[in-house]
């Protein structure tokens, strides 16, 4: 690390300066759009389309997030647009912002905007994803980046292939950044199967006793909202959940802030109009004890939030709430696969989905022999360096109060 940062030394110094002004200021403006500007008719035929799917770069719910969600609003767009008989048609998109509000650094790169979920995989043509890819490099680097960074995508997916694609074209490839594996579920498989083959007898054994608890208080009901009426009728409830525990003492329950209680009731809504939301409760009796949020996109669902009543948490009521879900995606011949979109070693879901993903921080070179491409790699290993130390302690003291209160 320390050989990293003297090798970029000089380039460092000498550049940044240039870069914190002028650099980022055409990274901002320059060639790219607003992203409440892209034709949202359009934006759809491409999700419809596209190579790989990710719902968090859905127009229902990336639009929803760059209104109102805290700290990811006013975002741009990259766009790869080709001549069709209807007039232009998108084949790729991808919503960027400079380093500078991503890092808070002076680096001439464009990094993938923050949708709200931790998957920001460009979207790209089924049927011209390399040159989709192509043209959104060709428009980052137009408007005066010098890299870009492709924020938690899927390493192993064709998105990633097609940049690697047109990388090597020019005698270029792309730099992992981190990377890391998080819990996914084969949705093709017998759900009893798989649920066996990953808790083994003793656990289910466990788990259903738990779960004869949890109908001490009534029948034991697994519910799916899939239309708007019944969305709206049901998000109040996950909403509720969500904010009664752990994530309302850190301050991080979605209906502690205005513009993310905005955002979630638009996005559902409007996808779940569409077809690409529910919400899935567990009930006992009259008594909401678990509710999430599912995104759908094409083949794969994408497991968005989780919210539970603490007062039963002797009954894992999560656990008993991703059972069923597992259940009902394993059902649906739709769905091939669900991506968690957890952390990685989450210690709920990792032991029942027991598949895994893997998800990197990818550096795009834009150009040939750059060096500022160093300095960029320079000032984000600096950056992580500085960083990792501070975030566990913050997580050492918040461990530490949680267990005294």
């Amino acid at each position: 690390m320390v050989e990293i940062a003297n090798a970029a030394e000089a380039a460092t110094r000498h550049k940044m300066n240039l870069a914190r002004t002028s650099v980022n200021a055409r990274v901002a403006t320059g060639t790219l759009v607003p992203l409440d500007t892209v034709s949202a008719e359009r934006w759809r035929r491409l999700s419809d389309n596209a190579v790989e799917p990710n719902g968090y770069f859905l127009p229902e719910w990336e639009l929803a997030v760059n209104a109102t969600a805290q700290g990811r609003t006013d975002v741009s767009a990259l766009t790869a647009q080709v001549a069709a008989s209807e007039g232009q048609r998108l084949i790729g998109l991808l919503p960027v912002v400079s380093a500078w509000r991503a890092y808070g650094l002076p680096l001439p790169a464009l990094v993938s905007a923050d949708p709200y979920g931790t998957l920001a995989t460009p979207l790209l043509d089924r049927d011209q994803a390399d040159e989709a890819a192509k043209a959104l490099m060709q428009q980052a680097k137009d408007s005066g980046a010098h890299a870009l960074i492709l924020r938690d995508i899927a390493l192993d997916g064709a998105v990633m292939m097609s940049f690697t694609r047109k990388l090597a074209c020019r005698g270029l490839k792309p730099r992992v950044l981190q990377r890391h594996e998080r819990a996914s579920l084969d949705a093709t498989r017998n759900s009893d199967d798989l649920l066996r083959d990953a808790l083994g007898p003793k656990k289910l054994k466990e788990l259903r006793r738990q779960r004869n608890r949890l109908a001490e208080h009534g029948d034991v009901i697994f519910t799916i909202a899939s239309t708007p009426s019944e969305i709206k009728r049901d998000l109040g409830t996950f909403l509720a959940l969500e904010a009664s525990g752990w994530k309302a003492k850190r301050g991080t329950a979605l209906a502690q802030h205005e513009g993310d209680a905005a955002f979630v009731r638009r996005a559902v809504f409007d996808a779940a109009a569409r077809g690409n939301c529910e919400i899935v409760t567990l009930n006992a009796g009259d008594i909401p004890v678990a509710s999430g949020i599912v995104l759908r996109h094409l083949d794969r669902a994408f497991y968005f939030k989780m919210g539970v009543d603490e007062r039963f948490a002797k009954c894992s009521p999560g656990v008993q709430l991703t059972l069923d879900l597992t259940r009902h995606l394993c059902a649906d011949p739709t769905i091939a696969m669900a991506d968690s979109t957890a952390i990685p070693g989450h210690p709920m879901i990792d032991p029942i989905w027991r598949g895994r993903l893997a998800i990197a921080d990818v550096l795009i070179p834009l150009s040939r022999h750059d060096p500022f491409v160093a300095a960029i790699r320079a000032g984000l290993a600096l950056r992580t360096l500085v960083r990792e130390p501070a975030r566990h302690l913050v997580r050492t003291i918040r461990k530490l109060r949680e267990k005294r209160s």
